[in-house]
């Protein structure tokens, strides 16, 4: 338990720190997993995931959690002075009929969170003990103030900032007022001699933010000699350090904007990497730099100027911001010396223990956490989404039952395969490893096996027996193959926010068409920021890529035209033909079999998505938790047929068509080389901008 207590004290002394762009956005709307995880992600599935040493068997008990947690004698005597009763059998919801009680979910959200939550309820009983062996007392009031305190910082109502911290970090009002704020409070005060910062350290914050600056491209590598190498060859031609960068760096984020960075400043924390830095001339290219485990190589692209900015006019918000992150490093050090002092005894998941101390999930210095309080918290915080599991696998119980077909261990072993094999995991001879593919799900992802097969494998297997097979047109293969292997254009693109922009830009563009005259207007109008950072490059479009009026437009310019003003969405796009690449050497035949299993795919998971959707919508849900309820009927008021689709239904929407025509993820011939693709796809191309 003890290994995961320090991502407790991040939570707690940084509970601003990962919503801090989103309260200056408020209201602005992250690969692949496995097929599997997909399928349930266009399903909506909210799937709860837990550590996998949850997976012990808590005894049931129907008692309400007590406001405080009673030793275990106490806990048994009660027990033994009251008469035997009937059990209340609460539901948390009914499907189509069928009952889910409150008890089973109980059980489920203790298997998947209940050693997170145990471990959360533990991390704030030491506090609360460090706190009492020092008479320190933390208030309701200053727990209120706190959080007025935070909501002011970042120019926002209370209200506002207990929604955005609701939908940010997933927690109630009163679990974040308790679990977050109280602890955040409390170790703080515990650590007050610790905090408050020095003259030292308030000149160099000063200097950091408001000093000289280097602009700076990177790249980053894993070993020495890898970067040597490539500092040899960039060296010889620096103007090509941007596609250097893409195609060789392992840090994504600026190898994806041609190596770019933000401006390096003073104080970062890595002296070494500065003093190359400030020390390079416009320009130069550095000597091979290490930082931690990882070998940079910087190129200078000018100085920036110190500030005009007196330490004396910003004195106070820098005080506060170093009071702030000292407060968070203290706090961190207090609790380390807290959790190391304390015993912890993990009964939950020792059945020997459990065995000894019934209704007990662990003591801590002594004072027991009852199972009661654990399953409880899980309720509060999982309950919700832990239920639209239970009720997703009701109805595909309900639908295969209803459709006579069944899911065997067979299947789930071959979708196993399946997910290995898609996803590269393949052994020396070439079969698909699913062992290594199981160990990457749970590993890396963070979801027990036997969640990974219960939520996510089965379920994909049951929806694919309910949809069955689905055909494959000639032009499905035909537009997949020109989406893969045809022609491309390059292009650059000034994107704007209005037509009237739009239009005058376009009207400095047309005066002088070149790339130069589009890159400088694209760095200097457009409210894209990947394409203002890349100076309008785009990534070659391709036909049949999902986005028609754009490709249309496109497909019509000739090299060195410039377009017109092209909406798209709520965006306004000029482009600039650079040219169109020469098709792929590849003849049909030799693709056929590869196209048709990845739009096969496609195409299935597709009518999945629209077959829980129909399932769903058709359905009689009463969710009790959650306070809701939902007739079967469909959108015009007529009853639908519970678990099929709606009659007449259209099989693929546009929508649908236009994700069939996408390349297809995973081919190895429908990969650019590198030196071919220039950077980040906008994401105004992929969305409205009102989405993101």
């Amino acid at each position: 338990m003890r290994q995961a207590w320090g991502t407790f004290v991040a939570a707690v002394t940084n509970s601003t720190a990962g919503i801090r762009s989103a309260a200056t956005t408020v209201g602005g709307a992250p690969g692949l997993l496995a097929a599997a995880v997909i399928i349930l992600a266009c399903l909506a599935w909210r799937v709860g995931t837990g550590d996998s040493q949850a997976d012990a068997q808590i005894p049931l008990l129907r008692r309400k959690a007590p406001a405080a947690a009673a030793p275990p004698a106490a806990v048994q005597k009660g027990t033994e002075a009251k008469a035997p009763q009937a059990p209340v059998r609460q539901l948390a919801a009914m499907v189509n009929g069928a009952e889910i009680p409150q008890a089973q979910l109980a059980d489920e959200c203790v298997a998947r969170h209940g050693a997170t939550v145990l471990e959360a309820i533990v991390n704030k009983m030491i506090i609360e003990q460090g706190c009492r062996k020092q008479g320190i007392t933390v208030g309701p009031e200053e727990v209120d103030a706190e959080i007025e305190t935070m909501a002011k910082r970042f120019n926002l109502p209370r209200e506002k900032w207990i929604e955005l911290i609701r939908d940010e970090r997933g927690v109630t009002p009163q679990q974040y007022a308790d679990e977050i704020v109280w602890p955040m409070i409390a170790l703080r005060r515990l650590a007050h001699a610790e905090i408050e910062p020095t003259a030292e350290e308030i000149a160099e914050a000063h200097e950091h933010q408001f000093g000289p600056a280097v602009k700076a491209r990177i790249i980053v590598l894993r070993t020495a000699a890898e970067a040597e190498r490539i500092r040899a060859e960039v060296a010889a031609k620096p103007d090509e350090f941007g596609s250097f960068a893409r195609q060789h760096s392992v840090d994504v984020g600026s190898a994806s904007a041609n190596g770019w960075v933000q401006p390096i400043r003073r104080h970062t924390g890595e002296p070494r990497f500065e003093a190359v830095a400030f020390g390079l001339p416009v320009g130069g290219i550095s000597p091979v730099v290490q930082v931690a485990d990882q070998f940079i190589v910087i190129k200078c692209e000018g100085h920036l100027p110190a500030a005009d900015v007196a330490l004396d006019d910003v004195r106070p918000r820098l005080t506060e911001e170093l009071h702030e992150r000292k407060s968070r490093e203290a706090s961190s050090t207090v609790f380390r010396r807290l959790q190391e002092g304390a015993k912890v005894d993990n009964v939950m998941n020792d059945p020997a223990r459990a065995a000894s101390l019934p209704g007990v999930a662990a003591l801590v210095n002594g004072a027991p956490v009852s199972i009661d309080r654990v399953r409880q918290a899980c309720l509060d915080r999982h309950g919700l989404d832990v239920l639209e599991v239970l009720v997703t696998r009701t109805l595909l119980s309900q639908a295969m039952a209803k459709n006579e077909v069944g899911v065997t261990q067979a299947d789930i072993e071959a979708e196993v395969t399946r997910g290995a094999e898609a996803m590269g995991f393949r052994r020396a001879d070439g079969t698909p490893d699913t062992a290594a593919w199981l160990e990457r799900v749970t590993r890396d992802d963070k979801v027990p096996l036997k969640h990974y097969l219960d939520d996510i494998v089965q379920p994909t297997v049951a929806l694919k027996k309910l949809v069955g097979k689905v055909p494959v047109s000639q032009e499905d293969l035909d537009k997949a193959f020109a989406a893969t292997f045809g022609p491309r254009a390059k292009c650059r693109v000034v994107i704007l926010d209005t037509q009237r922009r739009a239009q005058e830009v376009w009207q400095l563009a047309r005066q002088n068409p070149s790339v130069e005259r589009i890159g400088d207007l694209a760095e200097k109008y457009s409210v894209d920021p990947t394409t203002r950072a890349l100076r309008g490059e785009v990534p070659p479009i391709q036909r049949f890529g999902g986005q028609p009026a754009l490709e249309r437009e496109v497909f019509a310019l000739k090299p060195g035209e410039l377009s017109g003003v092209v909406q798209i969405a709520d965006r306004f796009m000029v482009f600039f033909c650079e040219g169109f690449s020469d098709p792929q050497q590849v003849r049909f035949e030799e693709v056929r079999d590869e196209l048709y299993v990845d739009i096969e795919d496609k195409k299935q998971r597709i009518e999945m998505g629209r077959y829980f959707t129909h399932l769903r919508e058709g359905a009689a849900i009463d969710n009790f938790l959650a306070g809701t309820s939902q007739s079967a009927t469909a959108a015009d008021g007529t009853a639908l047929a519970r678990g099929a689709p709606a009659a007449g239904a259209p099989t693929l929407s546009k929508q649908d068509q236009d994700e069939l025509s996408r390349p297809r993820a995973g081919s190895r011939r429908a990969v650019a080389p590198p030196a071919a693709d220039p950077g980040v796809r906008p994401a105004s191309f992929d969305a409205p901008a009102a989405a993101r």
